[in-house]
């Protein structure tokens, strides 16, 4: 379908062409734009449009071919009844696409009465006052070149913390990432600058609430690619790949997807436009990055954010990890419960202090695949929970954890998990893991389980660093060939990448903690005690007999 909105047709043209190489995602997303268009009933404010361009003028710099293509679709482009038909912009480019400066255009254009909305305040959210002021420092300059003071100082007030139109009363202000910031106010727009740095959604969603009580609400999402994995960032490119892939509706997003392709790519300066449509016209910015490759190419670890940041191309095999995040996710897999059914399984528990986070789990043996069932407690009066930034609400509503509102966690709330989980399944433990030093705090509770520790009959197996040591290539190797299947529970994905390979001195590798109070491992360190006597589980084809079944269907205490 041709489009005959010029600053439309223009980036399709570019895209089509082949101007220069582009992601997979931007053939998707232009494709998606020519069917939006044909199929709804939608039209452009082309005179908007051309009052929102003039204001070009005013700025040190013009828009280029993929900002103008974005700027039209967000800002000017609508239903039939005068609602954004893109209510929400998702821009995912390399570092040096021109964000920001297109952020400072934007939400200079909606303060001015080319906007209709009068009192549409915007507030601009990042990880920190530095990097949220940046877009609201350029409008400042803007406000404050020579050229534009006489013709602008009429129209606008600014102090140290606010930009104000005094024609329609909108307001520009920016804000540190504080969740509890918000609720209260009225925004006609909301901005997330960076949001790779956003390890839960709590600000996100505490800044959107107010949306709606004025007319015209919009969103735009800035970020390269970061470190911090399973976070908003991951949640927003999930989203966007299922709404260009045709499997979800937009609801409004208008996902600007930009990265190279293959790790092939990386030392491929030709193939770099796919991350930063905006290099071929900044030719210093091409020959800065030319110059961040050598330095890339001499230490890939510690000169990671080039492939990171620049090109969006996460480079996930870091020092010590104990997996690539695509591997950690790919435990993602739907868990068969007819297949636990009358099945052994190893039992396991985890914790640092009874304060702070206990973990316990199920290990099963399921057609060459080790199939972890798991359940977390998390005392409310932890010293820890402030530093820990992700979603354990979300999480206990999902069902994965349970907060305990005392002043520590009880033993027998495990020990009656283990014996619920296992009696609903039928399940035969063999035995039961733990660190050596944690055993005694779960004693009484296991036994009166029946899981008992008597050295004849007892079922106990007691976890010591060689143990770890002798597992880690069996747990190497169940990340690489997706062995491991832990259904959708984030939980275990984040303590998975929180935890790192430690070396000691005598050559013993153990499993550590990246951070060691906000980045929580308990999940995983409980998954990595059943793993340490998996091979027990092969040894039993057919259920055992002598377990009393019954006693794990009692509810004891």
């Amino acid at each position: 379908m041709n489009i005959d909105i010029p600053e439309i047709a223009e980036y399709i043209d570019i895209v089509r062409n082949g101007e220069y190489p582009v992601c997979k995602e931007q053939v998707q997303l232009v494709e998606f734009i020519e069917q939006v268009f044909s199929a709804s009933d939608i039209y452009v404010d082309r005179k908007q449009l051309e009052k929102y361009l003039s204001y070009q003028r005013f700025f040190p710099y013009e828009l280029f071919p993929w900002e103008k293509f974005l700027f039209t679709l967000h800002n000017c482009t609508y239903t039939a009844d005068g609602f954004p038909r893109f209510g929400h912009l998702f821009i995912y480019g390399g570092r040096g696409l021109g964000k920001n400066g297109y952020l400072s255009f934007e939400n200079f254009c909606l303060l001015t009465p080319a906007n209709p909305v009068k009192k549409y305040h915007i507030y601009d959210y990042a990880n920190s006052e530095d990097q949220a002021r940046r877009s609201w420092n350029d409008v400042c300059e803007v406000l404050d070149d020579d050229k534009n003071k006489q013709r602008l100082s009429r129209f606008f007030y600014k102090n140290s913390e606010m930009i104000r139109c005094l024609k329609t009363g909108s307001e520009y202000h920016y804000m540190a990432n504080n969740a509890k910031t918000g609720d209260s106010y009225r925004p006609g727009k909301v901005d997330h600058d960076e949001i790779h740095a956003f390890e839960n959604t709590d600000v996100v969603t505490a800044s959107v609430t107010g949306l709606g009580k004025v007319d015209h609400p919009r969103r735009t999402t800035c970020t390269t690619d970061g470190n911090v994995r399973g976070g908003y960032l991951d949640e927003m490119l999930d989203r966007s790949h299922k709404i260009l892939d045709g499997e979800i509706p937009d609801n409004g997003l208008l996902p600007f997807l930009c990265h190279i392709e293959s790790n092939n790519e990386i030392t491929d300066p030709d193939m770099w436009y796919k991350a930063n449509p905006s290099l071929q016209y900044r030719p210093v910015l091409m020959r800065q990055m030319k110059q961040e490759l050598a330095e890339y190419l001499e230490n890939p670890i510690i000169s990671s954010d080039f492939a990171t940041k620049r090109l969006n191309r996460p480079v996930t095999e870091k020092e010590g990890a104990i997996a690539t995040w695509e591997q950690i996710l790919a435990t993602n897999q739907p868990i068969d419960e007819s297949k636990l059914i009358n099945r052994p399984c190893i039992a396991a528990a985890d914790y640092a202090k009874t304060n702070d986070l206990v973990s316990a789990g199920l290990l099963y043996l399921v057609e060459g695949k080790w199939v972890w069932i798991t359940h977390t407690w998390v005392c409310s009066r932890s010293a820890d929970l402030p530093r820990i930034k992700a979603p354990l609400r979300a999480w206990e509503k999902k069902g994965d954890l349970t907060f305990v509102d005392a002043p520590e966690i009880s033993p027998e709330l495990p020990a009656i998990w283990i014996a619920n989980e296992a009696a609903k399944r039928n399940s035969y433990i063999v035995l039961f893991s733990i660190d050596s030093y944690r055993f005694l705090w779960l004693k009484s509770a296991l036994e009166a389980i029946n899981i008992s520790s008597d050295k004849k009959n007892g079922r106990v197996k007691l976890v010591r660093p060689s143990n770890e040591m002798v597992i880690s290539p069996l747990i190497t190797s169940g990340f690489v060939g997706s062995k491991f299947v832990w259904g959708d529970v984030p939980l275990m994905r984040w303590a998975a990448n929180n935890t790192k390979l430690e070396q000691s001195k005598t050559g013993n590798i153990t499993y550590g903690k990246i951070e060691p109070k906000s980045r929580k491992t308990d999940p995983f360190k409980a998954f990595i005690a059943a793993m340490c006597f998996s091979s027990e589980l092969e040894k039993y084809e057919k259920i055992q007999s002598g377990f009393d079944m019954t006693a794990l269907k009692v509810n004891i205490y």
